[in-house]
């Protein structure tokens, strides 16, 4: 049957699987304990959905639910938890573990119950905040290879010593022009956090202001976006049912009261608006000498220390601000990371160079693919190298991005 809803039941009531089963669009799996459901998973089934009672042998349903959040693998699977009574204290876990439904013993009619499940599916294959790929990360295991970080040692020693005259002419200039340090550190993460070092090209305290710029000038957003949940808006499930029932469970929320589902949808949407990156064109907190610095690519140089710390390569990915990287962690989109931080890479001469606008997508498709190009034995020398002459004409830009 082409709408067979997939369902693993874990836990040992007859009465609720024998319900299940009298309904002619479910297939029930059943696994009376952990062990067995965990086995069950690990051997590549993927049902649409898994009710597990509470109380179980080897476990409880909220430690299943954890273990099936923590695989990105799952994430599209619907996940509710049974119990044979209702405890108030019960529920705010669940809830509080953003479980997507709760249900109590005997169970409801087959049809209204598969008919919540088939909602709950939908919902999250609709709403999945990323989609998984199998990149199998847990497998590849990182390692600079020797003519790379050979290669990073000698360019930033190299480039340290011949352009230390220009950089003394900056720092002098930077600190006749404005107060303050004329360096700038800020935590970011390559493979892993560290203090990244670049010329300070904005004015003190720049970014106290970054928030309220990024609403209205950031490059990787293209429209302006409701940044807030509507709570004035009704729930169109909530709305269908009678005598005020809601379709899940009410939040109360200083003085509003919303469901569930509904809060969740508009803060997904809301999430899904809102872009990973941030990079403010046209930016009024440059100074005048840093805008030649940016426009010239000098205040990056001190990235250098960078790369013989170790932190960094010349050639890879970008690392992120903390408030990025956040954002990145799951699924395809943490592929990026397989790679080395880097001074440059594959975006920033894609389009950087060439005056044009990035959007969000293409940046993550980049970062990919250089990480594709690093993993394993697919590294190359001469690609690194190909990428760093293509950078040149890429250090001279309009934009003070």
């Amino acid at each position: 049957m082409e709408n067979l809803l997939n369902i693993l039941y874990i836990g040992r009531s007859t009465e609720g699987i024998n319900e299940l089963r009298s309904h002619t669009e479910v297939s029930v799996v059943h696994k009376s304990n952990t062990l067995e459901a965990v086995n069950y998973l690990k051997s590549g089934n993927k049902p649409d959905a898994v009710i597990s009672e509470i109380y179980l042998s080897g476990g409880d349903g909220i430690e299943m639910h954890k273990w099936i959040r923590e695989r990105p693998e799952f994430d599209r699977l619907a996940f509710i938890l049974i119990s044979y009574e209702f405890k108030d204290e019960l529920f705010r876990t669940a809830f509080n573990q953003r479980i997507d439904d709760f249900f109590v013993l005997p169970l409801a009619s087959a049809e209204s119950i598969v008919g919540r499940i088939r909602f709950l599916v939908e919902y999250r294959n609709k709403y999945s905040l990323v989609s998984y790929v199998n990149t199998d990360n847990q497998d590849i295991k990182y390692s600079m290879p020797l003519s790379k970080r050979l290669f990073d040692l000698l360019v930033a020693f190299s480039a340290l010593l011949v352009l230390s005259p220009i950089l003394l002419i900056i720092v002098i200039a930077i600190r006749l022009e404005s107060k303050g340090k004329v360096y700038y550190i800020s935590k970011r993460v390559g493979r892993e956090p560290f203090d990244f070092y670049k010329l300070r090209s904005m004015r003190v305290g720049a970014d106290k202001e970054l928030n309220k710029l990024a609403k209205d000038k950031n490059q990787y957003s293209i429209n302006s976006l409701q940044s807030e949940i509507d709570f004035s808006k009704p729930c169109p499930v909530c709305a269908k049912l009678n005598n005020g029932k809601t379709c899940s469970p009410v939040l109360h929320i200083g003085p509003h009261n919303i469901c569930d589902y509904w809060y969740t949808t508009q803060k997904r949407e809301v999430a899904k608006s809102k872009s990973a990156f941030i990079k403010i064109s046209d930016d009024p907190r440059i100074t005048r000498v840093g805008k030649f610095i940016r426009n010239t690519s000098i205040d990056e140089l001190p990235q250098l220390i960078n790369v013989i710390k170790g932190d960094m390569s010349i050639v890879g990915n970008r690392p992120l601000p903390v408030y990025e990287a956040e954002l990145l962690t799951r699924g395809a989109l943490s592929k990026r990371f397989l790679a080395p931080a880097g001074i440059t890479g594959l975006w920033q001469v894609e389009l950087r160079g060439k005056g044009g606008v990035m959007s969000e997508e293409e940046r993550m498709r980049l970062d990919n693919e250089y990480a594709d190009h690093f993993i394993g034995d697919n590294y190359s020398f001469w690609y690194d190298l190909k990428l760093i002459l293509r950078t040149v004409p890429a250090l001279f830009q309009k934009d003070t991005v």
